[in-house]
């Protein structure tokens, strides 16, 4: 903080003169001065760089200082799994909200349905929906806005419980380190009172063979036995005694040596935790000197600076009018650019999406192809494989006949062989009854060999009777296969007459694709141009990246100096120590600081991992941005490759199969001659419907050239119809009137259709808005789906932790079992030390008296304690081996524990960039199925707009047809009345100069005759002038169409 406090009051001394500059005219500047001005702006950044570094060498330090918090941290794994259930909650609060906002959503869908329904019959009313989505969407803010303050105090309170962890984790931590003491104690108790009953064995095996050199001593002297009998009593009682006293002896030993241990561990953990102390001193002290000359330099070139800047400053206000005034012409063209490259990218949407439409179609297509080959393929290996199976059935067939006549003749064998038997045995039997006493034993067995051929003969019988009634049956089944296969030949032949039709219409399909390939071909090529300038940009920032990364490398260089400097200093700074006290009460202070550093540290940890992500991001999308680019690229030249190959493979393909399906109507011909006359009538209806398709080629080519030909003629029409209006433009000059009032409705009528088709853009206007709420409703839809399947993975993963985490409470609750059982046993231990103490004093004067007597004994009892104590020690080094063993086991453990971790993050974070890309694809998805109907509809309208066309055009060429037969009509009927106007003038003419006095006298026929001459001329004039104006409307007619 205070080195921020020094940097805005150094930042505040440079720019106070700015200020007072400012109020300065801009004339007393000049260009001198605004070069200073530059000069000391360039020195300036250069000091700010120079800051920068010392900045980022403080953020390595800080690393440093968080690694080693890391390590503390990765202990605090149990409190993660709180903090998990705590996600879960907000998850589930997450989920409830979106199941709220997509309720109210489709509650809004229904509106903006019912909403269009009722605009389109009244426009009026769209302008009262937009101000009811405008509320919809405050409304939606607001709760979005409840949403996140509900969610940042959830993460407060997940903070909060954070620390508490960490505070239960450190007192399960010296609860740990005091059961370790405890247990090395007892260790040490065990090993004391192993020790002393060792002892007290060897002091046994001396006694006894003291007791043996006694015996020999006894026969001397009768009298010795008596005392010895005594001192041995006395002897048992001071061992038990003895052993009372080394029980309490260990019992203190132990309870001494715990005392010890543990003060031994205090000191050392006092003495730890103030060396970490001094050194964090130390770093910072180093850290707030160095700071402190930095800035006293800054200080003393700034208020150098600063006069300098003063001069410079009103130089710099001139030229900053002409900046400005610079400025807002590049703005002008800014906005200019910027609208043209906004035109430029809704051109290119729409070139991808044409093009997506394109590729979308063709992959119909290919598909198509593709199934018509599978079907082709199977087909040809369905008549393969009837043509097969006609040729087993018949093999089978001849086999089976063969095998028929075989039984039967066997079967007739074994009849004569019946017949045989029963004459043997009649004769037989009216031979031997006259014999049958005598022979009654030989009768009976030739009577049971009989029997049993008998039954041979009836078995076989039986046998060939069930081979022939399976030879039948597999006969009619054989026969009824043959049946079902000439229907699937049938069936062959018209699926083939059908894929012929289909090959047909895929022929035009392909001259039709071949011309959208050109145009995707010229399209691929803007792109290419595009994507090389894109490609220039992204050399650009590897560049700028580069370039950071060097610098990351220099700083972390200056680094390693300065943590060797640092253990320098704390090598001095350990040499001169301080006292206890004093110690302790830097270290309060100290831990106070600590805290304040931690928390400044936290924060700019978050920074760092924001702006660690932000770059990451960039890079990850930009690098998805260059492959999506060299990816659409690759994909349109190889679909453009592919989509010519695949054709022509189709192609050669169906060629192929039509081939193979002639050579297997051939074969088919040759397997069954009934066949050969029903492929023969097929093979010529496809040449005739070939025939016929040539034919209707050269038709339609016909018909092409009837419509241009009469597309011709209209041009003429037209023409002659414009020199006809150049004729009745006097008639036009008469109607100008009624046309002028005809165009003041019509300037009414198009003000009316302009605001109708206002209503019409506000409608697509709010239909569009509605495509894209229901977009992002499906959006949404797949990304909760998602979720969903995210959330399952991470249950389990909580199960399996909240699992770990029983096993860890069990085993807590153990070591607490075993922690008052221990404490309870060390209370009985001191109860018996206490005990033992007394009973060593009553034998410590008896054990002065046998000391002698064991002095002698010791020697004899040297040679097998050595051994013994051989023993032991190899048993005290299996056992440190052992230990040494679990400790690495213990170290592999905590280090698989943390890679674990950090793979868990780096597994989350891909996850969550992988849902923003997936959710970036299906918007572009969204957006490209939207363009596709946009562009749907507009081929509706232009073939709806064609059809109508073609239909006026056939009016127009019906009318004119008739215009003509009417022309005709009257042109016929003028010559008629032409004709008879001149038959009856000559007639009237010839009748009166036949008279003797033609000038005076005309007769009553002559009168008559010039009469009717007259009334048909009359009639005749009539006539025409009631056929021109008839023709002259029709004509005015075809013009208005």
């Amino acid at each position: 903080m205070e080195k921020r406090v020094c940097v805005i009051q150094t930042d505040f001394h440079q720019y106070r003169p700015s200020f007072s500059l400012h109020g300065r005219p801009p004339a007393q500047l000049s260009d001198s001065e605004v070069r200073r001005l530059s000069e000391q702006l360039h020195q300036r950044d250069e000091a700010v760089q120079k800051l920068q570094r010392e900045k980022d060498h403080l953020v390595e330090l800080s690393q440093q200082a968080i690694e080693d918090l890391q390590i503390e941290e990765e202990k605090v794994n149990q409190l993660t799994k709180e903090k998990t259930k705590l996600l879960m909650q907000a998850e589930e609060l997450e989920y409830q909200l979106e199941h709220l906002q997509r309720a109210d959503l489709e509650k809004t869908r229904r509106k903006l349905e019912e909403n269009s329904r009722t605009s389109q019959e009244s426009p009026g009313e769209m302008g009262k929906m937009r101000n009811g989505l405008e509320d919809l969407i405050k409304r939606k803010d607001l709760e979005i806005s409840s949403t996140t303050t509900k969610l940042e105090a959830e993460e407060a309170l997940n903070i909060g419980l954070h620390r508490r962890n960490k505070e239960l984790q450190a007192r399960i931590e010296e609860l740990e380190e005091e059961l370790e003491a405890e247990r090395a104690v007892r260790a040490k108790v065990e090993k004391q009172r192993a020790d002393l009953t060792r002892e007290l064995d060897d002091l046994t095996d001396r006694l006894e063979e003291a007791g043996g050199v006694t015996a020999s001593q006894m026969e001397v002297s009768k009298k010795r036995e008596a005392d010895f009998q005594r001192l041995r009593r006395d002897l048992e009682e001071s061992s038990v005694q003895s052993e009372a006293l080394a029980a309490s002896l260990k019992k203190r030993h132990g309870e001494a040596v715990a005392e010890l241990s543990e003060r031994c561990e205090a000191l050392q953990r006092t003495r730890a935790k103030l060396e970490k102390e001094k050194q964090n001193l130390r770093m910072e002290v180093d850290d707030l000197a160095a700071s402190l000359d930095s800035l006293q330099k800054a200080k003393m070139s700034a208020d150098s600076q600063i006069k300098k800047l003063e001069e410079q400053l009103t130089e710099a206000n001139r030229r900053g009018d002409e900046l400005q005034r610079t400025l807002s012409e590049l703005s002008v063209a800014k906005n200019r650019l910027s609208a043209d490259n906004s035109d430029v990218s809704r051109q290119l949407e729409e070139a991808e999406s044409r093009v997506s439409q394109l590729t979308r179609s063709r992959a119909l297509l290919q598909s198509q192809l593709e199934e018509l080959k599978k079907q082709l393929d199977e087909e040809v290996k369905g008549k393969q494989v009837v043509v097969s199976g006609l040729s087993l059935a018949r093999q089978d067939c001849e086999v089976l006949k063969e095998q028929l006549e075989e039984e039967q003749e066997s079967k007739q064998e074994m009849q004569r062989l019946v017949s045989k038997l029963n004459s043997e045995v009649t004769h037989w039997r009216t031979k031997h009854e006259a014999d049958t006493v005598q022979h009654a034993d030989e009768l009976e067995e030739t009577r049971k060999k009989l029997a049993a051929r008998l039954q041979e003969a009836e078995e076989a019988v039986e046998a060939t009777q069930a081979k022939c009634s399976s030879l039948e049956k597999n006969k009619q089944r054989l026969q009824g296969e043959v049946e079902e296969l000439c229907m699937d030949l049938e069936k062959a032949s018209s699926c083939g007459q059908a894929l012929d039709k289909k090959q047909r219409v895929l022929e035009k399909q392909l001259g039709d694709w071949k011309q959208k390939c050109e145009e995707l071909v010229a399209e691929v090529e803007g792109c290419q141009k595009e994507s090389r300038q894109h490609v220039g940009e992204l050399f650009k920032l590897k560049t700028v990246h580069e370039d950071s990364l060097e610098q990351l490398e220099a700083l972390r260089r200056e680094n390693k100096a300065y943590q060797e400097e640092i253990a320098d200093l704390t090598d001095q700074l350990s040499d001169g120590g301080k006292s206890v006290h004093e110690l302790q009460k830097a270290k309060k202070k100290i831990e106070m600081e600590k805290e304040e550093l931690q928390a400044s540290l936290e924060e700019s940890e978050a920074a760092l991992e924001v702006e660690e992500t932000k770059v990451l991001r960039l890079q990850l999308e930009l690098s998805q941005a260059k492959g999506e680019l060299e990816h659409r690229l690759q994909e349109k030249e190889e679909e453009t490759e592919a989509a010519r190959k695949s054709h022509q493979r189709a192609l050669e393909s169906l060629q192929a199969s039509l081939d193979v399906e002639v050579k297997g109507r051939v074969e088919g011909g040759k397997l069954r001659k009934k066949l050969e006359a029903d492929i023969g009538e097929l093979e010529l209806q496809v040449d005739l419907l070939t025939k016929n398709n040539a034919e209707l080629n050269k038709n339609s080519k016909k018909m092409q050239q009837q419509i241009k030909e009469l597309q011709a003629q209209l041009e003429d029409e037209v023409r002659s119809h414009e020199e006809r209006r150049e004729e009745q433009a006097a008639l036009e000059r008469r109607c100008a009137l009624l046309v002028s009032e005809g165009e003041e409705t019509r300037t009414a009528l198009e003000s009316s259709e302009r605001a109708r088709k206002a209503l019409e853009l506000e409608l697509q206007e709010a239909g569009e808005k509605f495509s894209d709420l229901n977009n992002q409703f499906q959006s949404a839809l797949s990304g909760r789906r998602k979720l969903e399947v995210d959330l399952q993975s991470l249950q389990q993963e909580h199960d399996e932790l909240q699992a770990e985490l029983r096993a860890c409470g069990d085993r807590a609750k153990k070591a607490s079992c075993e922690l008052a059982r221990v404490g309870e046993e060390l209370r009985l231990e001191q109860e018996h030390t206490l005990h033992l103490e007394r009973v060593k004093k009553g034998l410590e004067g008896q054990i002065k008296d046998m000391s002698g007597r064991l002095d002698e004994a010791e020697q004899m009892a040297l040679k097998g304690g050595k051994k013994t104590i051989q023993k032991l020690e190899g048993k005290v080094k299996e056992l440190e081996l052992e230990l040494d063993s679990e400790q690495k086991r213990h170290s592999e453990t905590v280090k698989t524990l943390r890679k674990n971790e950090r793979r868990l993050k780096e597994l989350l974070f891909q996850s969550e960039e992988d849902q923003k890309n997936q959710q970036r694809m299906q918007e572009l998805v969204e957006r490209l199925q939207n363009k596709m109907k946009a562009y749907k509809r507009q081929v509706e309208q232009a073939e709806e707009q064609a059809n109508m066309n073609l239909a006026k055009y056939r009016k127009t060429v019906h009318e004119l047809d008739d215009a003509e037969e009417r022309a005709d009509i009257a042109e016929s009927a003028l010559t008629k009345i032409r004709t008879k106007n001149r038959g009856s003038f000559g007639k009237g003419y010839s009748s009166g100069y036949s008279t003797p006095c033609p000038p005076l006298v005309r007769s009553p026929s002559s009168v008559g005759s010039e009469g009717r001459g007259e009334k048909i001329l009359n009639d005749d004039n009539e006539s025409v002038s009631s056929l021109i104006p008839t023709y002259l409307n029709s004509l005015k007619k075809l013009m208005i169409d």
